[in-house]
C-alpha cells in the first residue's frame, strides 16, 4: 500500500470532485482514456472499486467516498499552501482562471493580456467563456467579467471598461419597405432579433429611457439567438432590428451597413468589472492581472 502512486490518488480525487471524466481529464491536462487507465491502476492497486461509471456521469462507491471525504481536504489545503507559497515570490507566477463571456474576452482581456505573458513566462491564464451567470467560487475561477450592475454585492469590482451604452439598429435593405421606428411602442410589428438570456432561458426585454420614462419591451420576432455575434450577421444581412452594445455596432454604422434609430431612448449600463470575492487571498500574479486589466480614462 505504501507504493501507490499520490499523482493517482489526485487523479481520484480530481474526479471525485467533479464527478466526471470529462472535466477532470480537462482540470488535468491528460486525455478521458489515460485518466480512465490511471484510475483502474488506482483500483487494482488497493483491490477495491472506487467510482462507479453510467451514462449520466461517474459517482462514489461507498469506499470512494470515504476515501474522498478524508483526502480530499488534504488536498485543498496543499493547493492553498502553494498559493501562499507562489505569493511570497516577487515574480508572477502561477494560473489565474477567469469567467467571462465572449464580448469583452475579445474586445478587453485578450488584447490587454497578450502583451503581458510574453514578459512573464511563469504567468498562466485560462480564459473560460460562461454566458450563465456562474458561481465564481462554486467552479473555482480566480475572476469573472460582467457588467457592472450584475455583480453581486459581496464581490470586490475593478472596472474593466467605460460605460456600455446599448443601441437599436437595422439594415438599410430591412428598411426598404418599412418605415423607421420613432418610438420604442413602434417596434410593435417590427422583426426584431431576440436574445435568450442564458441562466433563466427567458428572452430579453429590451430597455429604454427617456426623461425619467423607462420602458421594457417585449419585442416580436422570426429569430432567437444565445450570442450577440449571431444577432449582429443577422442584422447586418436585413433579416431584423437588433439591440446591441453602441461599441460592437459602430463600425458598421460608420460604413452605412446598419442604421442606428431610437438614439434618444437607449440606455447607458456600468461598463464591464472584473469580479471576485473578498476573501480571495492575493497574489504578485493576481495583482498583475488586476492591474493589467484595469480601466484608466
Amino acid at each position: 500500500m505504501n507504493d501507490i502512486d499520490l499523482n493517482n490518488l489526485l487523479a481520484f480525487i480530481v474526479v471525485a470532485r467533479e464527478r466526471s471524466f470529462t472535466r477532470a481529464a480537462a482540470q488535468l491536462g491528460v486525455s478521458q482514456s489515460a485518466l480512465s487507465h490511471t484510475i483502474r491502476r488506482l483500483e487494482e492497486k488497493m483491490g477495491i472499486r472506487l467510482l462507479t461509471r453510467t451514462t449520466r456521469g461517474v459517482s462514489t462507491t461507498e469506499a470512494g467516498e470515504r476515501l474522498y471525504i478524508n483526502l480530499g481536504p488534504h488536498y485543498e489545503g496543499i493547493q492553498t499552501e502553494l498559493s501562499a507559497l507562489y505569493a511570497l515570490n516577487d515574480k508572477p507566477a502561477g494560473t489565474i482562471r477567469i469567467s467571462t463571456h465572449d464580448r469583452p474576452a475579445d474586445t478587453i482581456l485578450w488584447p490587454k493580456l497578450s502583451k503581458l505573458l510574453p514578459l512573464y513566462p511563469e504567468l498562466n491564464i485560462e480564459i473560460s467563456i460562461n454566458y450563465e451567470l456562474i458561481d465564481i467560487v462554486a467552479e473555482r475561477f480566480d475572476a469573472g467579467v460582467r457588467l457592472g450592475d450584475q455583480v453581486a454585492k459581496d464581490m470586490i469590482a475593478v472596472r474593466i471598461s467605460p460605460d456600455v451604452r446599448m443601441a437599436v439598429v437595422g439594415a438599410p435593405s430591412y428598411f426598404k419597405n418599412r418605415v423607421i421606428p420613432q418610438t420604442p411602442q413602434e417596434l410593435t410589428g417590427q422583426n426584431c432579433i431576440r436574445l435568450r438570456l442564458p441562466t433563466h432561458g427567458g428572452i430579453y426585454a429590451w430597455e429604454f429611457e427617456k426623461g425619467g420614462q423607462i420602458l421594457h419591451v417585449q419585442v416580436q420576432g422570426q429569430m432567437i439567438f444565445n450570442q450577440s455575434v449571431h444577432i449582429l450577421n443577422a442584422a447586418l444581412q436585413g433579416y431584423g432590428i437588433a439591440y446591441l452594445p453602441e461599441e460592437q455596432i459602430k463600425p458598421y454604422v460608420d460604413q452605412g451597413q446598419l442604421i442606428q434609430l431610437l438614439e434618444p431612448w437607449c440606455p447607458t449600463f456600468p461598463g464591464y468589472h472584473l469580479y471576485f470575492p473578498s476573501r480571495r487571498q492575493s497574489s504578485p500574479a493576481f495583482s498583475l492581472v488586476v492591474d493589467t486589466l484595469r480601466y484608466r480614462t
